[in-house]
């Protein structure tokens, strides 16, 4: 894997995890467990959507 490789892989796994966190949400029983996962994961695809923006502007600087 070269450098470059690293931030889109990076982004892989938090998005990984973000459905991760999505099947655990439909998985719980407490309510409060379900929406703190979905928090969670939505805060992830987020910041995975952040990343993958600044690794774009980073390779195609328009």
């Amino acid at each position: 894997m070269s450098i470059a490789d690293e931030p889109s892989s990076r982004v892989l796994q938090m998005r990984a995890k973000a459905q991760e966190l999505e099947q655990a949400a439909e998985r719980a029983t407490d309510p409060q467990d379900q929406q703190r996962l979905r928090e969670k994961a939505r805060r992830l695809k987020e910041q995975s959507e952040q990343e993958r923006g600044m690794t774009r502007e980073d390779i195609d600087p328009v």
